[in-house]
């Protein structure tokens, strides 16, 4: 069963990380604690994350809100059933819809199950879900923190999190993995919950 994550889970886990790292808890001062982004697993929030892809947040929660009306419900076969005019009417790009139509198809034929993804390491879990065109290692993280659960997981390529990075401890350029990877090694093992704190923060401190 996967363990959703709550509030006081967050502020437990970042307690921890700023009593060892003061620029967490100086930015803690400013800005509080992020709320939980606890969902469900499946195919209708990998189709989310699918949608989400380069576009902006608002863009992004559009397509979503059309795409839902048009697909009901949002269930891989009923996705398939669903004609491509329509399917791009609600938003989604002539690759997207690819993308989705290839996801359908997959879990349908059993990818990606959650008995399957369960079994598996971080690593590993990343590893078969970046199988499926259309969902990068990105994809992979943001799936296995909110959907799967798993605590320790880094998005080290997310354009936000490297600028809140930077913010953070004042860097004069935003930190690659590498880089990045060594700034939160002390956080681990709930680099999950800053991950989603520092998201929080790129979104509430000042540039």
């Amino acid at each position: 069963m996967i363990a959703a994550m709550t509030p006081e889970e967050i502020e437990t886990a970042l307690g921890e990380i700023a009593q060892a790292d003061q620029a967490v808890a100086n930015a803690l001062e400013e800005v509080g604690y992020p709320a939980p982004r606890n969902r469900p697993t499946g195919f209708g929030t990998l189709v989310d994350i699918i949608v989400g892809q380069q576009v902006s947040v608002a863009a992004g929660a559009s397509i979503r809100a059309k795409l839902a009306a048009t697909v009901q419900p949002m269930a891989p076969e009923i996705f398939l059933a669903t004609s491509i005019e329509d399917l791009r009417a609600a938003g989604l790009s002539g690759r997207k819809v690819e993308y989705g139509l290839e996801l359908a198809e997959a879990m349908l034929a059993g990818a990606l199950s959650d008995t399957l993804l369960s079994s598996m390491s971080d690593s590993d879990a990343i590893k078969e879900i970046t199988k499926i065109r259309g969902l990068g290692r990105w994809s992979a993280e943001i799936y296995l923190m909110f959907a799967l659960g798993r605590r320790d997981v880094w998005p080290a390529e997310d354009l936000a999190i490297q600028e809140a990075l930077r913010r953070l401890h004042q860097l004069e350029e935003r930190p690659d993995r590498k880089t990045s990877g060594e700034l939160v090694e002390n956080w681990r093992p709930h680099r999950t919950v800053d991950a989603l704190f520092l998201w929080h923060y790129f979104a509430g401190a000042p540039a």
